[in-house]
């Protein structure tokens, strides 16, 4: 593998005060601003300081450059995710299919709703997508995946499990960006929503079973 030079996209400091929270704020929402209006080819740190009204040093004293403003816009929404994943996968009051049932509806509401930002967002993609930051909030939502496989299909193997996580995760990102594309309406977006989380519920079904009538030796597998 080539050796390619990484951007830095960690800020070059957290805010302290009162004062200085206020301007990474302002600073966030003005880039949230120029990114949904200009896209990621157009985005630049001067552009974000002009539309927060501050000096472009100010920025440089947070964000080193304009891809650690473009990363830190994508932490944010990272967090969002991974936030909903864990608040809706854990919630042990419902059944597993009836979580995943309530994901499916809430993460295709929430690409519906923020369409414009995520195109944004994964056009910039490649400035940061080999970071280590980026790696690591794949991670955390794997591991949120695989718990609720775990608790879904207790009896399947882990090669079953991870299989199933990651076609769940693959086809609910790429069917939800592509659905997103286009402007939608509620009823669309339910009507959507239901017709996947009935396709992903049927699949879990189906290796539950399958899982249930292999010998005892056979989980040994994975």
């Amino acid at each position: 593998m080539t050796d390619r030079q990484i951007p830095q996209i960690s800020s070059r400091k957290q805010p302290k005060q009162a004062r200085s929270t206020e301007l990474v704020a302002a600073i966030l929402e003005a880039a949230t601003q120029v990114l949904a209006k200009e896209g990621a080819h157009r985005f630049t740190t001067a552009r974000v300081a002009e539309k927060a009204g501050v000096s472009v040093g100010s920025v440089y004293q947070y964000f080193p450059n304009k891809a650690a403003i473009l990363f830190r816009l994508q932490s944010d929404e990272w967090q969002q995710t991974t936030d909903m994943l864990r608040s809706i996968l854990k919630d042990v009051q419902k059944a597993p299919l009836e979580r995943l049932r309530a994901l499916v509806h809430a993460f295709i509401r929430s690409e519906c709703d923020e369409a414009g930002m995520r195109v944004a967002l994964n056009d910039a993609a490649p400035l940061y997508r080999e970071a280590p930051e980026a790696h690591a909030a794949k991670a955390s939502g794997d591991r949120i995946i695989q718990a609720f496989m775990r608790e879904a299909l207790p009896k399947a193997s882990q090669v079953t499990r991870v299989l199933a996580g990651d076609l769940i995760t693959a086809t609910l990102g790429a069917a939800g960006k592509e659905f997103s594309e286009s402007s939608r309406t509620n009823v669309e977006i339910k009507v959507y929503a239901d017709a996947m989380a009935d396709m992903f519920c049927a699949y879990l079904k189906h290796l539950g079973v399958a899982e249930s009538k292999r010998p005892q030796s056979g989980q040994n597998g994975g």
